[in-house]
């Protein structure tokens, strides 16, 4: 497990802090109006001692929100290198900084992702703060609905260049691979995501590709608990009160909703009967949002929590199964042959729980989903392979619609069929 980082200054006690800061403030919330909106605290937490630290924010929409996460790496030669930087705010840099007076300036900084606003958006700003760092970007930015320079996203051109098609070109080569995933055409733009290896710790980096649900809220939710108390209540009426049980069960509906949309156990409620339910609220204050509470949770919605986390296993989001990744599964899966190639031990994602220990064939296995049942022609010696994740029916069903209307209408492609099965003896 992460401890908080031994070369970071500790962080106060949360029911001591102030609601508000100077330190926690972003001012150009309004290009990506993602909550926190202008005030984003950050936790700094040491993965290996001396070596590896994460920084993790939070974003989301109104309350549904998770954590990104910034990593940072030491250098053998001393320096450090900055994998998807997150929002460079005063208490941010000071805790960047601290490492930098210790461990040498920051070399490289790394935007791993074509697609992933929640991580362009913050890189320009952070580079501007270490104007002597390199910048390297996936190869295949884009912008909607009007493709910009990255000059305008504050990436400047002497600083900034493209990550190398072959990672032995780059020049971090020595300590570090990195495999590029896609572009993978969606129409509106690609999807392309850059995982790297840092071979002397044996640790993975990845952006949004997979994930690990942790059964109890990360550590930078419990900074603020108030969204997963929120989450918590069964209905407008309820009254929930502040404790880590309560806090769990509002972390877990919320990582539900979060990678479903709407899954099965949750009820939407009409519009006239969430303002005439408002107006009963035993909370009708701005924080609570005027009583608005147009869910109600079935008592089922913990067996679909347990069926989506499957155990903490690395997986792939909902998301990406039903809407990116099976468009080009061929593709997919050849990458995830690349990266399981690294002999890596632990997997460090930029959302959700981090590091999570996980070997490369557990890596491959998130993505059986891609991969067909082979065809066995022998009873007794056909070789077994896991059973593929499978995320209840009933949850994805939202996705599917979501999927049936982008390609009924061409905005994006439908998904291509998997490869026959293989015959196995």
């Amino acid at each position: 497990m992460p401890t908080t980082a031994g070369s970071v200054p500790p962080q106060t006690d949360p029911k001591l802090q102030p609601k508000r800061s100077r330190d926690w403030a972003w001012p150009y919330w309004p290009a990506v109006p993602l909550y926190p909106y202008g005030q984003r605290r950050t936790l700094c937490q040491e993965v290996l001692k001396g070596r590896i630290w994460t920084f993790d924010q939070l974003q989301g929409i109104l309350y549904v929100i998770i954590p990104v996460r910034m990593t940072i790496i030491k250098l053998a030669a001393g320096g450090l290198l900055v994998y998807a930087p997150v929002a460079p705010t005063r208490e941010c840099i000071r805790m960047v900084k601290d490492l930098v007076s210790e461990h040498g300036e920051i070399k490289y900084i790394i935007l791993p992702t074509a697609s992933g606003i929640e991580h362009k958006v913050f890189t320009g700003p952070f580079a501007k703060r270490f104007p002597k760092a390199q910048v390297f970007v996936s190869p295949s930015q884009w912008t909607f609905p009007v493709q910009i320079p990255l000059s305008w996203l504050g990436l400047s051109s002497y600083q900034t260049q493209v990550l190398p098609a072959n990672s032995a070109e780059a020049p971090f080569a020595d300590e570090f691979d990195y495999a590029i995933l896609g572009p993978i055409d969606l129409r509106l733009g690609p999807f392309e995501e850059v995982a790297f290896f840092h071979k002397r710790s044996r640790t993975l980096l990845v952006t949004d590709s997979v994930v690990s649900i942790p059964v109890n809220p990360p550590k930078i939710l419990q900074l603020d608990p108030y969204p997963m108390l929120f989450h918590a209540k069964d209905n407008v009426f309820d009254v929930v009160k502040d404790t880590p049980a309560t806090q769990r069960k509002g972390w877990q509906r919320m990582a539900i909703f979060a990678f479903y949309f709407q899954p099965s156990s949750l009820k939407v409620v009409g519009t006239k009967q969430t303002f005439q339910e408002a107006c009963q609220a035993p909370n009708r204050s701005k924080k609570d949002y005027f009583g608005l509470f147009p869910v109600q949770w079935n008592p089922d919605w913990k067996t679909s929590f347990d069926a989506f986390r499957q155990g903490g296993s690395p997986i792939v989001a909902p998301i990406l199964q039903k809407l990116i990744f099976n468009r080009q599964p061929e593709t997919v899966l050849a990458w995830v042959d690349q990266v399981a190639q690294w002999n890596f031990r632990r997997i460090i994602p930029c959302h959700l729980d981090s590091p999570v220990t996980a070997t490369p064939r557990q890596f491959s296995q998130a993505f059986d989903f891609l991969r067909p049942e082979p065809v066995a022609r022998g009873r007794w010696f056909a070789r077994k392979r896991s059973t593929p994740v499978n995320f209840p029916e009933a949850d994805l069903a939202f996705l599917d619609r979501v999927d049936q209307f982008l390609c009924d209408r061409n905005i994006t492609p439908p998904a291509k069929p998997l490869a026959k099965p293989s015959s196995e003896p």
